[in-house]
């Protein structure tokens, strides 16, 4: 698991504005998707959604219902990352546009090639119980991750190249890819707030 992230951000949560947000997610991923997982909500279980991951030859699977912790992963990515970035404030929905904008360039490229996580070691005690130890020598960014795999190339799209991803991710540094994000986000946020006072 290389815990690559992508945001995107939509209008409303419906299969008009959700079927062209997922498309532009699995194109972003720099690698091929093997299998889609989404929660219960009719904006991922309807035919669209079906056809478009039929052709794209991806498995499909849902959460079993009250059952929390089957995408215990996406609820601490929007603790960690999502909440973290954008707090937990209402966004009027006439402003996704700008937010897309933003998480297609600047969140992307920090998250992904310059935020480093955390990965497990599995380790078995003289008992036979196995345990999972979070080492610092493991911390790495997604890219990082997707890079230590055994011949990563193969997991690629095709016209994807490890040469060109490398370009784009040494381009900066991670503290100026931080100082970029926050110059955005604070950006960002200025105008959604002089629009707000127009408005208002």
């Amino acid at each position: 698991m290389t815990q690559f992230q992508i945001i995107v951000t939509v209008e409303r949560i419906s299969e008009r504005y959700m079927s062209p947000a997922l498309q532009l997610l699995l194109a972003t991923f720099p690698f091929k998707i093997q299998g889609f997982h989404a929660d219960n909500g009719g904006e991922y279980i309807n035919y669209t959604v079906a056809e478009l991951l039929g052709k794209l030859r991806i498995d499909f699977t849902k959460s079993r219902p009250r059952h929390s912790n089957d995408n215990a992963l996406v609820e601490n990515k929007n603790g960690s990352v999502v909440r973290k970035l954008y707090g937990y404030m209402h966004i009027p929905q006439h402003h996704a546009a700008d937010s897309a904008e933003f998480n297609r360039y600047q969140v992307y490229r920090y998250v992904n090639f310059h935020r480093h996580c955390r990965f497990p070691t599995t380790v078995t005690d003289h008992k036979g119980k196995q345990r999972k130890q979070y080492r610092y020598e493991d911390m790495m960014t997604p890219y990082e991750k997707l890079r230590s795999l055994p011949k990563p190339s193969q997991y690629l799209k095709p016209g994807i190249t490890f040469k060109q991803l490398d370009a784009f991710a040494n381009k900066m540094t991670d503290n100026e890819a931080a100082e970029q994000l926050n110059t955005a986000r604070d950006l960002l946020f200025k105008q959604l707030h002089e629009r707000l006072n127009r408005r208002a």
